[in-house]
Parts: structure tokens; C-alpha cells; sequence
């Protein structure tokens, strides 16, 4: 039955089951690595049969897409959530205490790190990253401009924004390694120093 046809509740299981499989193979990834974690091993952390797991994904990169296209949509909404806030640029500084958590967090940061590494020697690994990055950096780019034009300081070009956006993403993508390099590190002082940087970068002018 296509998902189309799917009652609203059949709908709801296969979600919930496409979700516990995604959930399985990223523990598997990441505590075995993607060449080291196999189907059966993923259907045995997910408590169903590999046949079962066949049916929602194709291979293992195609669970790899998933899992960059759950985060992508992540970030999606948290784009749009910044930027219906009253003061976009408040409510980013202020989810800096969340995203600084979330990337040192051991588990998000060896899963991620994974996908990275696949993605630095199988070309199609690498197109499934890439193209996430590019809509996840239309969208910040969005939310930059608005907070920019909110602040008077001009849309600035697009050399501008991009340098901004790598800037950024640098110095967050960064933490999955310092993390896992220094894990006992201060997260309180590392949070406040990112607010403080983003302050300044958020307010350069054109």
C-alpha cells in the first residue's frame, strides 16, 4: 500500500517504525562506524527483521540520507522559528546555550562526525551532505538578512552573508571535535564567549 492510501493511523506506525530504524542505525554508526555497522546489526538494535528494514530504506546510504534530511528539516524549522521571533537576533544569541550543548554532546557529535567522514570518501555520501548544506544555508542566509535589515545595517552582499554563514558554521561544526578532544572543557564559558562573538559578527556593517 502506497503511502498515499495509508489511513492516517497506518501512516502514524510507519512514521514511528521509519523513525526506530533511524534511531537503531545511528547508534550503530556510531559506535561501529558506517562500514562496520551492518543491516542485520541495525535490524537487531531496532528489534525487527533486516526484510522489514529493506522496506523503508534501500541500503545504508539511503538511511544516511535520512538521517541528514531529519536534521536538515530541523534546522529548517528552527530558521523559521528565529526569524518569526520579535528580535531574530536576540533569539539566536540566546539558542547559542542550546546549539552549544547539542554539539558537544558525545552522541551528536560521533554520529555526525561519521556521516562526515563517509562523506569525505564516497562521492555519494558526500552529493546527500551537500545538497542539505545548500538549503541549510539559503535559509540562514535569510535569517541573516532579516536581522541585518531589523538592525540597520543593509541587506549586505552575498560574499558578505556566505562569509558570514562560514564563519558560523565553523566555529559550531568546530565543537563536535573540541568536544570529543577536550570533553571536560567549560561549557558555560565556551557558551558565553560564542554569544559574545556572534554580538559582533551579527553587528559588522556592511
Amino acid at each position: 500500500m502506497s503511502a498515499e492510501h495509508r489511513n492516517p493511523s497506518e501512516q502514524q506506525r510507519a512514521e514511528a517504525r521509519r523513525e526506530q530504524i533511524l534511531c537503531a542505525a545511528a547508534t550503530c554508526f556510531r559506535d561501529r562506524g558506517f562500514h562496520g555497522a551492518s543491516i542485520a546489526q541495525i535490524s537487531k538494535a531496532a528489534g525487527m527483521s533486516a526484510g522489514h528494514i529493506y522496506h523503508y530504506f534501500d541500503n545504508k546510504e539511503s538511511i544516511i540520507a535520512a538521517i541528514v534530511e531529519r536534521d536538515l528539516e530541523y534546522l529548517l524549522t528552527l530558521g523559521a522559528e528565529l526569524r518569526a521571533a520579535e528580535d531574530t537576533r536576540e533569539a539566536l544569541i540566546e539558542h547559542v546555550i542550546e546549539a552549544v550543548q547539542k554539539n558537544l554532546a558525545p552522541e551528536e557529535a560521533g554520529l555526525k562526525l561519521e556521516v562526515m567522514a563517509e562523506a569525505a570518501r564516497n562521492p555519494h555520501v558526500a552529493d546527500i551532505v551537500r545538497r542539505a548544506d545548500v538549503v541549510c544555508r539559503d535559509s540562514f542566509a535569510a535569517t541573516l538578512r532579516g536581522i541585518r535589515r531589523a538592525n540597520g545595517l543593509g541587506d549586505g552582499g552575498d560574499a558578505e552573508i556566505d562569509s558570514m554563514i562560514e564563519l558560523i558554521a565553523a566555529m559550531f561544526e568546530g565543537l563536535m571535535i573540541r568536544g570529543i578532544r577536550n570533553p571536560g572543557m567549560d561549557h558555560a564559558a565556551v557558551t558565553r564567549r560564542f554569544q559574545a562573538i556572534l554580538r559582533v559578527v551579527l553587528s559588522q556593517p556592511d
